[in-house]
């Protein structure tokens, strides 16, 4: 296909998309996670026990899983469906933390949040700079968080809770820039897909970005958090 068929006009169409799902999948979680914290019921069903919790989190990471490497073979509907399946799930996982933090303490990590994530995806749409370099640097960063996380379980290190949240933060802002940079990838592919896959690649794309910002929201909560 000719490249003059890659426009600005067709990445902002195509980034309004991807962006109208993020948000789409936030507030799936944040209302998930609302109506939780409010309902007994739920809440002893989630929390009585860890083979609910950590089956749930099985869940999530299956559907990540099965959303990133087969969303192009289903139709526009069944992504849509597992995105939002996925959001819902995140939000009852979720609810732990609006259980372990003050209200004001969360509104103030979601807005430094919302704040970071908006000048990342500023800085990785406008910059002429390849990220791609950092990718391996970013994916090892998050490795190297996971496996600290694990040991700090047993350590319980207050200060190493504390790095590997600082660390997660660069990381997870790291990423926000790299992933947005690769929607532009992303659209040139939907229109060498001659525009039928387009939808399923938007909600591809803001699955990897609602990734990065939820991350990031969890690192800065527990940098800035008030606990109860």
């Amino acid at each position: 296909m000719e490249q003059n068929t890659l426009t600005v006009e067709g990445l902002n169409s195509f980034l309004s998309k991807v962006f109208m799902w993020m948000f789409a999948g936030l507030l799936v979680t944040g209302i998930t996670a609302y109506m939780v914290v409010n309902s007994q019921v739920i809440l002893n069903l989630i929390f009585s026990n860890n083979f609910t919790f950590y089956g749930l989190i099985i869940v999530e990471i299956a559907l990540v899983i099965i959303l990133s490497k087969n969303a192009l073979k289903y139709s526009y509907a069944t992504t849509i469906a597992l995105f939002m399946l996925y959001s819902f799930v995140n939000g009852l996982t979720m609810s732990a933390y609006l259980l372990a933090y003050t209200g004001s303490t969360v509104f103030t990590a979601f807005f430094i949040t919302s704040a970071m994530f908006a000048v990342m995806a500023f800085y990785g749409y406008v910059t002429k700079t390849d990220l791609s370099p950092f990718r391996t640097f970013l994916i090892l960063g998050v490795v190297g968080i996971i496996i600290a996380s694990i040991v700090n379980i047993f350590l319980a290190s207050g200060a190493l809770s504390y790095i590997i949240s600082l660390v997660g933060v660069v990381i997870f802002a790291g990423l926000t820039a790299y992933d947005m940079q690769k929607m532009k990838s992303l659209y040139a592919y939907s229109v060498n897909s001659g525009g039928s896959l387009e939808g399923n690649i938007a909600v591809t794309g803001a699955l990897t970005l609602y990734l990065d910002f939820i991350n990031m929201f969890i690192f800065v909560l527990r940098l800035v958090g008030r606990r109860r």
